[in-house]
């Protein structure tokens, strides 16, 4: 069923974003203030279930590309988005019927709806990640057989290009990314376009939805002065996100980062009381846990790292020494674990050893390490 989305939303939602981020995907707060500012003068969005899509509706997916360090810094005009999706419109000769995030993590969360707000499209509650990661073949839409080409990219002083590398979606990836540090590390994109059939068959549904229950959550549980971790788990529970393990209590004793190749790539360390230490590696986003030594939650599942009292979740680029966390480690939907899945967006796409293991296997149920 259709529902309406409006500026009051927006703050929630745009930290559920940030949680299911899992660190990377960009700080939604740029991107909500372009939604919030397009929904002021356009009025409020429009967002469709996808069951309600017409099988063959048109949908083009938006996004921004880049390194989260550099977004955080590099302001967008405002006018990038529309650009790409007018400019992929043209390449293929159909008008769009609807927008959708390509991720529910972070600013991509958020540029579908600014866009959808200035072009007067609905906004699908539906994305192909689940999550965010850090390359654009690492989709759903892909693992389940969407070509992403034609994609159309567009820059802050109105470049626009058309990359096309027929099914080779990661060959796409690499001629976007080079393009977009030639752009100065941020650009915008409109990829996958697909019917509303396709929509139904390999996205992860509702994912709007999701992030703007687990917004409210935490602020509910501020409000209460309660445990946000266990309103957390409560609005997870029924959802195709399951399972939440808190993995560790502890203070950042170090982080390493660097910007190369489009990517912010590093590791932290947390020490928790009794001297054990987390380590985490990221690519964007965070990848896997190791709890001395251990792994304790590994891509694709969601490893949220949040500031201990308030649950605001903590991104890659905004990690600091001396930073008290909770982090939470929480399972991805089925289909996303699927061999496929995992072949695409598994530890081994990104050069872990390790296999996939089921956060709530590496964990006992109550989640809560002895510290």
């Amino acid at each position: 069923m259709a529902w309406t989305l409006n500026v009051t939303e927006l703050e929630d939602l745009a930290r559920g974003a940030a949680l299911l981020g899992t660190g990377g995907g960009g700080d939604p707060h740029v991107g909500r203030l372009l939604a919030e500012a397009a929904i002021k003068r356009n009025g409020p969005i429009t967002v469709l279930d996808p069951d309600d899509l017409e099988d063959d509706a048109f949908v083009i997916p938006t996004a921004q590309m880049g390194a989260p360090t550099v977004v955080a810094e590099k302001l967008p005009a405002g006018s990038e988005g529309v650009a790409a999706l007018r400019a992929l419109e043209q390449r293929v000769g159909r008008s769009a019927d609807a927008t959708m995030p390509i991720e529910c993590g972070g600013v991509n969360s958020m540029i579908p709806l600014h866009i959808a707000a200035e072009s007067g499209l609905p906004v699908v509650d539906a994305d192909g990640m689940g999550r965010a990661f850090p390359e654009l073949q690492m989709e759903t839409f892909s693992v389940y057989g969407i070509t992403g080409s034609p994609l159309a990219l567009a820059g802050e002083n109105g470049e626009t290009a058309i990359i096309d590398t027929g099914s080779d979606n990661k060959r796409m990836e690499d001629f976007a990314r080079s393009l977009t540090v030639t752009l100065g590390g941020v650009a915008h994109i409109a990829e996958y376009s697909m019917t509303g059939a396709d929509v139904k068959r390999t996205a992860v549904p509702r994912t709007i939805s999701l992030a703007l229950n687990v917004g409210r959550a935490i602020s509910t549980a501020r409000k209460n002065n309660s445990d946000p971790v266990n309103y957390l788990r409560e609005a997870l529970a029924k959802t195709l996100y399951s399972h939440l393990r808190v993995l560790f209590r502890g203070k950042v004793v170090d982080v390493e980062r660097k910007t190369t190749g489009g990517f912010v790539r590093g590791q932290a360390k947390l020490e928790a009381q009794n001297g054990d230490i987390l380590d985490i590696n990221f690519q964007n986003e965070n990848l896997v846990a190791r709890r001395n030594g251990q792994v304790v939650c590994i891509v694709p599942d969601l490893i949220c790292i949040l500031e201990e009292e308030t649950a605001e979740p903590i991104t890659t680029e905004s990690l600091r020494y001396g930073q008290r966390t909770t982090v939470i480690g929480i399972s991805t939907p089925d289909m996303m674990r699927t061999p496929e899945a995992l072949a695409t967006f598994g530890p081994s796409a990104f050069g872990l050893e390790e296999e996939f293991v089921p956060v709530e296997e590496l964990n006992e149920e109550t989640g809560e390490p002895e510290i």
